[in-house]
Protein backbone atom coordinates (compact mmCIF):
# COMPACT_ATOMS: atom_id res chain seq x y z
CA UNK A 1 0.00 0.00 0.00
CA UNK A 2 1.41 3.38 -0.98
CA UNK A 3 1.27 6.14 1.58
CA UNK A 4 -1.13 8.99 0.80
CA UNK A 5 0.38 11.97 -0.96
CA UNK A 6 1.34 14.87 1.26
CA UNK A 7 -0.94 17.87 0.94
CA UNK A 8 0.50 20.80 -1.00
CA UNK A 9 2.50 23.40 0.92
CA UNK A 10 0.38 26.54 1.42
CA UNK A 11 2.01 29.76 0.25
CA UNK A 12 0.49 33.17 0.95
CA UNK A 13 0.97 35.80 -1.78
CA UNK A 14 -0.39 39.34 -1.70
CA UNK A 15 -1.79 41.12 -4.75
CA UNK A 16 -1.46 44.82 -3.99
CA UNK A 17 -1.50 48.19 -5.68
CA UNK A 18 -3.47 51.38 -6.03
CA UNK A 19 -7.18 51.85 -6.52
CA UNK A 20 -8.61 50.42 -9.73
CA UNK A 21 -5.40 48.84 -11.08
CA UNK A 22 -6.78 45.30 -11.49
CA UNK A 23 -6.12 43.50 -8.21
CA UNK A 24 -9.58 41.91 -7.94
CA UNK A 25 -9.44 40.98 -11.62
CA UNK A 26 -5.99 39.40 -11.12
CA UNK A 27 -7.19 37.20 -8.26
CA UNK A 28 -10.36 36.26 -10.13
CA UNK A 29 -8.56 35.37 -13.36
CA UNK A 30 -6.52 32.58 -11.79
CA UNK A 31 -8.40 31.39 -8.72
CA UNK A 32 -9.61 27.80 -8.93
CA UNK A 33 -12.42 28.67 -6.51
CA UNK A 34 -14.97 31.43 -6.84
CA UNK A 35 -12.99 34.27 -5.27
CA UNK A 36 -14.15 35.80 -2.05
CA UNK A 37 -14.45 39.52 -2.64
CA UNK A 38 -15.49 42.35 -0.39
CA UNK A 39 -16.67 44.68 -3.10
CA UNK A 40 -18.94 47.55 -2.12
CA UNK A 41 -20.69 50.13 -4.26
CA UNK A 42 -18.78 53.38 -4.48
CA UNK A 43 -20.68 56.29 -3.01
CA UNK A 44 -20.64 60.02 -3.60
CA UNK A 45 -18.19 60.26 -0.67
CA UNK A 46 -15.55 58.76 -2.99
CA UNK A 47 -15.80 61.59 -5.53
CA UNK A 48 -12.45 63.33 -5.69
CA UNK A 49 -10.89 60.68 -3.42
CA UNK A 50 -10.97 57.49 -5.50
CA UNK A 51 -10.14 58.03 -9.15
CA UNK A 52 -9.97 54.88 -11.29
CA UNK A 53 -8.85 56.87 -14.34
CA UNK A 54 -10.77 58.15 -17.30
CA UNK A 55 -11.18 54.84 -19.12
CA UNK A 56 -12.79 52.99 -16.23
CA UNK A 57 -16.45 52.37 -15.59
CA UNK A 58 -15.63 51.15 -12.08
CA UNK A 59 -18.61 51.34 -9.71
CA UNK A 60 -17.40 49.09 -6.87
CA UNK A 61 -14.32 48.95 -4.68
CA UNK A 62 -12.63 46.40 -2.42
CA UNK A 63 -13.14 47.40 1.21
CA UNK A 64 -11.33 44.56 2.99
CA UNK A 65 -9.66 41.99 0.74
CA UNK A 66 -10.05 39.55 -2.11
CA UNK A 67 -9.20 35.88 -1.62
CA UNK A 68 -8.55 33.11 -4.09
CA UNK A 69 -6.32 30.08 -4.45
CA UNK A 70 -4.58 28.13 -7.16
CA UNK A 71 -2.74 24.83 -7.03
CA UNK A 72 0.62 25.14 -8.79
CA UNK A 73 1.42 21.42 -8.61
CA UNK A 74 0.96 18.56 -6.14
CA UNK A 75 3.42 20.16 -3.75
CA UNK A 76 2.45 23.85 -3.82
CA UNK A 77 -0.79 25.81 -3.43
CA UNK A 78 -0.96 29.60 -3.58
CA UNK A 79 -3.39 31.49 -1.38
CA UNK A 80 -3.90 34.93 -2.92
CA UNK A 81 -4.90 37.90 -0.82
CA UNK A 82 -5.82 41.05 -2.72
CA UNK A 83 -5.43 44.23 -0.71
CA UNK A 84 -7.74 47.23 -0.82
CA UNK A 85 -6.25 50.02 -2.91
CA UNK A 86 -7.44 53.14 -1.14
CA UNK A 87 -5.18 54.80 1.40
CA UNK A 88 -7.99 54.89 3.98
CA UNK A 89 -7.85 51.07 4.14
CA UNK A 90 -4.05 50.97 4.44
CA UNK A 91 -4.23 50.03 8.12
CA UNK A 92 -5.19 46.50 6.99
CA UNK A 93 -2.02 45.88 5.00
CA UNK A 94 0.14 44.88 7.99
CA UNK A 95 -2.33 42.16 8.93
CA UNK A 96 -2.73 40.95 5.36
CA UNK A 97 1.07 40.84 4.89
CA UNK A 98 1.65 38.71 8.00
CA UNK A 99 2.89 35.30 6.83
CA UNK A 100 3.13 36.23 3.15
CA UNK A 101 6.17 35.03 1.20
CA UNK A 102 5.89 37.69 -1.49
CA UNK A 103 3.71 40.15 -3.34
CA UNK A 104 2.66 41.18 -6.82
CA UNK A 105 2.28 44.96 -6.99
CA UNK A 106 -0.16 45.68 -9.82
CA UNK A 107 0.45 48.94 -11.66
CA UNK A 108 -1.63 50.95 -14.14
CA UNK A 109 0.96 52.59 -16.39
CA UNK A 110 -1.26 55.65 -16.88
CA UNK A 111 -1.42 56.28 -13.11
CA UNK A 112 2.02 55.41 -11.75
CA UNK A 113 1.63 57.69 -8.71
CA UNK A 114 -1.03 55.33 -7.34
CA UNK A 115 1.45 52.48 -6.81
CA UNK A 116 4.10 54.30 -4.76
CA UNK A 117 2.46 53.46 -1.40
CA UNK A 118 2.47 49.72 -2.22
CA UNK A 119 6.10 49.74 -3.35
CA UNK A 120 7.12 51.72 -0.27
CA UNK A 121 5.20 49.32 1.99
CA UNK A 122 6.92 46.19 0.64
CA UNK A 123 10.35 47.82 0.66
CA UNK A 124 9.87 48.79 4.34
CA UNK A 125 8.47 45.35 5.19
CA UNK A 126 11.40 43.71 3.37
CA UNK A 127 8.94 41.41 1.63
CA UNK A 128 10.00 40.21 -1.85
CA UNK A 129 7.80 41.76 -4.49
CA UNK A 130 7.40 41.96 -8.23
CA UNK A 131 5.93 44.94 -10.07
CA UNK A 132 3.37 43.79 -12.62
CA UNK A 133 2.33 46.39 -15.19
CA UNK A 134 -1.26 45.59 -16.13
CA UNK A 135 -1.70 45.87 -19.89
CA UNK A 136 -5.17 47.38 -20.03
CA UNK A 137 -6.62 46.69 -23.47
CA UNK A 138 -3.26 45.09 -24.36
CA UNK A 139 -1.45 48.41 -24.01
CA UNK A 140 0.91 50.07 -21.57
CA UNK A 141 1.48 53.81 -21.63
CA UNK A 142 5.28 53.63 -21.26
CA UNK A 143 7.98 51.07 -21.94
CA UNK A 144 9.15 49.02 -18.97
CA UNK A 145 12.49 50.84 -18.70
CA UNK A 146 10.73 54.19 -18.34
CA UNK A 147 8.34 52.70 -15.77
CA UNK A 148 11.26 51.27 -13.75
CA UNK A 149 12.92 54.71 -13.77
CA UNK A 150 9.69 56.54 -12.82
CA UNK A 151 9.04 54.15 -9.93
CA UNK A 152 12.69 54.34 -8.80
CA UNK A 153 12.89 50.58 -8.37
CA UNK A 154 16.25 48.87 -8.60
CA UNK A 155 17.18 46.15 -11.06
CA UNK A 156 16.81 43.59 -8.25
CA UNK A 157 13.01 44.11 -8.36
CA UNK A 158 11.47 42.18 -11.25
CA UNK A 159 9.24 44.25 -13.52
CA UNK A 160 6.84 42.33 -15.77
CA UNK A 161 4.06 43.17 -18.15
CA UNK A 162 0.91 41.09 -17.72
CA UNK A 163 -2.82 41.10 -18.42
CA UNK A 164 -4.89 40.82 -15.23
CA UNK A 165 -7.76 39.27 -17.21
CA UNK A 166 -5.69 36.44 -18.67
CA UNK A 167 -5.15 33.33 -16.52
CA UNK A 168 -1.84 32.34 -18.13
CA UNK A 169 -0.50 35.87 -17.94
CA UNK A 170 -1.39 36.08 -14.23
CA UNK A 171 0.18 32.65 -13.68
CA UNK A 172 3.44 33.80 -15.26
CA UNK A 173 3.54 36.95 -13.09
CA UNK A 174 2.88 34.91 -9.93
CA UNK A 175 5.63 32.46 -10.86
CA UNK A 176 8.06 35.40 -10.93
CA UNK A 177 6.90 36.29 -7.39
CA UNK A 178 7.51 32.69 -6.29
CA UNK A 179 10.94 32.67 -7.93
CA UNK A 180 11.87 35.90 -6.14
CA UNK A 181 10.70 34.55 -2.78
CA UNK A 182 12.59 31.28 -3.34
CA UNK A 183 15.74 33.14 -4.33
CA UNK A 184 15.54 35.24 -1.17
CA UNK A 185 15.00 32.15 1.00
CA UNK A 186 17.99 30.41 -0.59
CA UNK A 187 20.22 33.46 -0.05
CA UNK A 188 19.11 33.64 3.60
CA UNK A 189 20.00 29.97 4.09
CA UNK A 190 23.44 30.51 2.55
CA UNK A 191 24.37 33.42 4.82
Amino acid sequence: MTPPAAPPVPVKILVAGGFGVGKTTTVGAISEIVPLTTEAEMTSAAIGVDDPGGRSGKTTTTVAMDFGCVTIDRSLKLYLFGTPGQARFGFMWDDLARGALGALVVVDSTRLDDCYPAIDFFERARLPFVVGVNAFDGQVAHDLGAIRWALAIGDHVPLVRFDARDRLSVRDALLVVLDRALDRANRARGS
